[in-house]
């Protein structure tokens, strides 16, 4: 208990020590031990990546998980150590609304099946976008995490060390300028030869005292001050090795942002064929859902929606009459120089995408140029005859926005 009460008392003074020192560097009162300009350097370098880092890590948790709730309540569970349980993700619940509103309303309908399909689409899309936040989290997300909670921590602590070895050698310089001050005026006054007549011998005897004392204060400061000195060079380098390392975790950074913008490109690029499949197929099924007569007429047989899609844009085209089968591609490209256009039902369309033309049959596509387009008896309803120029060819209905 005794040998507690010591050290308390011991951390106390230095604790005092410190303070002191620091309200006199404040006030300008004290001399301020500057670190060299490398090491300063260092150390704005390391708080910039500390800053930098916690506004990454923030806005890819937002990126990942844009509900706040959610966000809290697995900050909560990283917390407790506990497993985070499954969430399901925006698109597999829409998924599941659309399911549960085609199986009420007629899975027969036309309705309902263009609902399963969409349905399916998007729980494939909530699968995908599953996969790239759990790829994003253990290959993103963590090594930042890892970062701030570890070695961020482990350098805040010996930054504050060294503080504290800065402020105890500053004291220790201060106390040895007070401690020669005092010796070279006792000094001054014990070098004075005294008269005896006039002056009592007792107050020399003192002054040379006092010198004395002076001299063991200085030579027990002068120590103290070769011990603070090695001290706060041995932490000085410490910490110089641990703000060096950052360069280190900029590596390791810049792999793992490699990573996670695979993992997005991976998952938007699933996301892309999910949704052109999903175009495909209800694209296929537009002239059955939407019948009516195209050849020799000008106007839709339904009223017109807004073009901002190329699904959108096939619903404003009117299908011409089934056939149960149509001509081989290389018979169809024998005569469809010599097919000339009907006198009327031509109509301008614009192309909303670059499309490749997959053999001479087919007409190539620019997007955003605008083109002829018009039907014949016996096509199938998802092509159209385009004309640019003297060229001419099927082109595919949905790549085109049909103008009026």
């Amino acid at each position: 208990m005794d040998f507690n009460m010591k050290k308390l008392a011991s951390d106390a003074g230095i604790f005092f020590t410190r303070a002191v020192q620091f309200t006199e560097e404040k006030f300008g009162q004290a001399e301020k031990t500057e670190l060299d300009a490398q090491f300063e350097n260092l150390l704005a370098r390391a708080d910039s990546t500390k800053n930098w880092t916690e506004k990454i890590l923030r806005q890819t948790e937002v990126l990942l998980q844009p509900n706040p709730s959610a966000r809290v309540e697995e900050f909560l569970y990283e917390k407790l150590d506990r497993k985070v349980p499954s969430r399901v993700t925006n698109g597999e619940l829409l998924a599941q609304y659309m399911a549960e509103a085609a199986s009420e309303l007629g899975p027969t309908t036309p309705y309902g099946k263009t609902l399963i399909k969409v349905a399916e689409a998007e729980k494939r899309l909530g699968a995908a976008e599953r996969d790239f936040i759990h790829m994003a989290s253990i290959g993103f997300l963590t090594p930042l995490r890892t970062f701030l909670e570890g070695d961020w921590k482990t350098i805040s602590k010996e930054r504050r060390l060294l503080h504290n070895r800065r402020l105890d050698l500053d004291a220790c310089k201060a106390r040895l300028k007070k401690a020669k001050a005092a010796e070279a005026k006792a000094t001054c006054e014990g070098d004075t030869v005294p008269d005896f007549q006039e002056t009592r011998p007792r107050n020399y005897i003192l002054s040379a005292s006092a010198s004395a004392l002076w001299n063991d204060e200085v030579d027990k400061a002068e120590q103290e001050l070769r011990v603070a000195q090695t001290e706060f060079d041995r932490q000085a380098e410490v910490t110089r090795l641990l703000l060096e390392g950052i360069s280190s975790t900029h590596v390791n950074h810049l792999r793992c942002l490699h990573e996670f913008v695979e993992s997005q490109t991976t998952y938007y690029a699933q996301c892309y064929r999910h949704m052109l499949d999903l175009q495909k197929q209800l694209g296929s099924s537009q002239g059955a859902i939407f019948p009516g007569t195209f050849v020799g007429t000008t106007e839709p047989a339904s009223p017109p929606l807004s073009s901002t899609s190329p699904t959108t844009a096939a619903a404003t085209m009117p299908g011409g009459p089934s056939v149960a089968s149509l001509a081989p591609p290389g018979e169809a490209a024998l005569h469809l120089e010599e097919v000339a256009p009907p006198a009327s039902g031509t109509r301008k369309a614009r192309v909303l995408y670059d499309y490749e033309a997959a053999d001479s049959s087919e007409l190539a596509l620019l997007a955003d140029e605008l083109i002829t387009v018009y039907s014949l008896p016996g096509m199938d309803p998802d092509w159209l005859i385009g004309e640019r120029g003297n060229k001419k060819g099927k082109v595919p209905v949905t790549y085109l926005e049909l103008l009026s």
